[in-house]
């Protein structure tokens, strides 16, 4: 066979006999060094921890991953084609052509900072998400010291697996647009073209995870280890918010980019994306860009290094020092003050008496907070409630070359629904969630595998009570908040009671239907046995999320217009409440009347989950 018909061969044409294979002797795997071991450990443990990959298959993960951050921008180039291929006529000797007509200039700009925007938010976003593993743990601390590992080496080898991890989702957010964009819109200038746009993608998109790192070390080199972890929360949860608030205000601030840049206002010089926007043009146009770019590139290219060299300069002393703090320990600190026992005495003589609920009830609120995992998901899910609220509270009008910010009433009373939503959505992934089932084994020995209905039913009712306190009081924050800048029409007696019986029986409903089919005590469940239907649980969440942001603004009007419209809401919201909780009642019955399993014994697929 030629050789070059071997390149397209994964293996040898022929199978060879056991001797033929005993004689080419034993497989030797390739000799890597010390420093490439850890290198792969540090870039394995970012994929196969308990919160990228629960189920334990990393490779799969990986791959979703890839596919997920880069599929927008890919799917936005496609779609841009019929944009840059509109024709139009024109007359040539009585006979008429059609010519492609580009889009006006600010649309290009538009299409342009899209890409910019995009690469921020996912780079700033992946950088979050992976907070926890950029430092050492106590899992670093007591396996890798007691190996014969250079601190040095380690140091470096964690900070090359970071540098490989933050420009592989660069690669992997960018690449396909890059693949259609040419075609899709003809620039005049490729080469131009191309490097405007790689040099713009890729600096929005290391400029965030720089200043991602910079902030996180920063905060512990300064700080510490101790109140490091109580920031590290509000400062993900700001960061995840702030990063897709900016994705999905993108169609109202486009409209606004024009006067933004023609006006050289104060905002356009201080907003990152706008900065590589002014590199994308910049480098496209030549010298004929408008001045605006030029200084904008300017910052962006100063800001660069200034956030490369803050993170370069904190994170060796952020890395010593929780190092440092990891041997020494958190110390002795008191947990509970005079409002935490305040509260728990009232909780005590009113929603959770019995002891098993009651235990329950501390068992969550001890165990939600400490666990990398559950932090990760609250903020994930408390961002993003929190970004598609400001998203549709605020407007963007642009008037004789001013852009001036409004409220939207609609979007105030649909406010109440997305928090409560996205509140109680994150609050279950977090309670069903698996990975950390140290405390099972309690309940378990004391209540039985499955427990008494009784029993079961405390158990679960405690969960549904805990969910539902933070619920409503997440909801009637807001809408307490809200009363600062809401209109007159919303500050009436009638519209207050309104919202706040909708805000309470969205609470309430929301927390019914998302437990509906929960019959584990929380952070107890069991590991998932095959590959989550992603795609079905995304279309639930669209078919379902929008009714829930539906019905604030249409039931509000009509719940304040008369005193009998409000009882029919309340009755509704009763029925409502117990029919889910007589259907709740049936499911956790027929769960309890299964017979027990042994302690390794499982229920696929020996018995195919029936337990009979």
């Amino acid at each position: 066979m030629p050789d070059f018909q071997r390149l397209f061969l994964m293996s040898d044409p022929s199978a060879l006999s056991l001797n033929d294979q005993a004689a080419l002797g034993p497989v030797r795997a390739p000799e890597r060094s010390q420093f490439s071991h850890l290198v792969r450990h540090f870039l394995e443990r970012f994929f196969n921890h308990e919160t990228a990959s629960p189920d334990g298959d990393a490779k799969a993960r990986l791959v979703l991953i890839a596919c997920t951050t880069g599929l927008p921008g890919f799917m936005v180039a496609l779609y841009l084609w019929p944009v840059y291929h509109s024709f139009f006529p024109i007359m040539q000797k009585h006979h008429e052509v059609w010519v492609p007509e580009p889009p006006p200039y600010w649309l290009q700009v538009n299409h342009h900072f899209f890409f910019v925007l995009y690469s921020f938010v996912v780079m700033g976003i992946a950088t979050v998400f992976e907070w926890d593993l950029f430092f050492p743990d106590l899992l670093d601390l007591y396996v890798l010291r007691t190996l014969p590992i250079a601190e040095t080496r380690v140091f470096l080898a964690r900070v090359a697996s970071i540098a490989v991890l933050i420009l592989a989702v660069l690669f992997d957010a960018n690449i396909l647009a890059v693949l259609v964009l040419p075609a899709a819109t003809d620039p005049p200038n490729l080469s131009r073209f191309l490097a405007g746009h790689l040099l713009a993608v890729a600096g929005s998109g290391l400029f965030a995870a720089a200043f991602i790192l910079a902030l996180q070390g920063l905060l512990l080199s300064v700080f510490g280890e101790r109140l490091f972890r109580r920031l590290s929360l509000l400062a993900q949860g700001l960061s995840i918010t702030v990063l897709l608030m900016l994705l999905l205000l993108f169609p109202v601030l486009s409209s606004a980019v024009p006067v933004f840049l023609k006006s050289g206002s104060s905002f356009a010089l201080c907003f990152p994306p706008f900065w590589f926007l002014g590199i994308y043009q910049r480098l496209i146009e030549g010298p004929a860009a408008l001045p605006i770019y030029d200084r904008l590139a300017q910052i962006g290219c100063a800001a660069m290094l200034l956030v490369a060299g803050l993170a370069i300069l904190t994170y060796p002393l952020a890395y010593l020092r929780r190092t440092r703090q990891l041997v020494e320990g958190p110390g002795r600190r008191a947990t509970r003050n005079w409002l935490n026992r305040s509260c728990d005495r009232l909780l005590h003589a009113t929603v959770v008496r019995p002891p098993v609920r009651r235990a329950v009830f501390h068992f969550i609120g001890q165990t939600l907070l400490r666990v990398p995992r559950y932090r990760i998901y609250l903020v994930l899910y408390g961002g993003v409630g929190l970004s598609i609220v400001v998203a549709a509270i605020l407007r963007f009008t642009v008037a004789h070359q001013i852009v001036r910010i409004s409220i939207s009433v609609d979007g105030m009373s649909a406010a109440l629904g997305i928090v409560a939503f996205w509140t109680v959505a994150g609050l279950r992934m977090a309670f069903v969630s698996s990975g950390n089932r140290q405390g099972s084994w309690v309940f378990r020995i004391v209540q039985g595998r499955p427990p008494h209905f009784l029993s079961a039913m405390e158990q679960l009712l405690a969960a549904k009570i805990w969910v539902f306190l933070c619920a409503i009081a997440v909801t009637l924050g807001l809408c307490l908040a809200s009363r600062a800048f809401a209109p007159p029409e919303l500050l009436t007696w009638s519209a207050t009671t309104a919202q706040i019986l909708v805000a309470s029986g969205m609470c309430l409903l929301l927390t019914d239907a998302f437990f509906l089919n929960v019959t584990m005590v929380a952070f107890t469940g069991e590991p998932a046995r095959g590959q989550s239907n992603i795609a079905f649980t995304v279309l639930k969440y669209y078919t379902f999320f929008p009714l829930v942001a539906w019905l604030p603004p249409v039931l509000e009007p009509w719940i304040e217009s008369s005193i009998q419209h409000f009882a029919i809401a309340a009755a509704t919201i009763a029925a409502a409440h117990w029919v889910l909780r007589t259907h709740h009642r049936q499911i956790v019955r027929e769960y309890t009347g299964m017979p027990g399993l042994e302690e390794d014994e499982e229920e696929f697929p020996m018995k195919l989950g029936l337990r009979y």
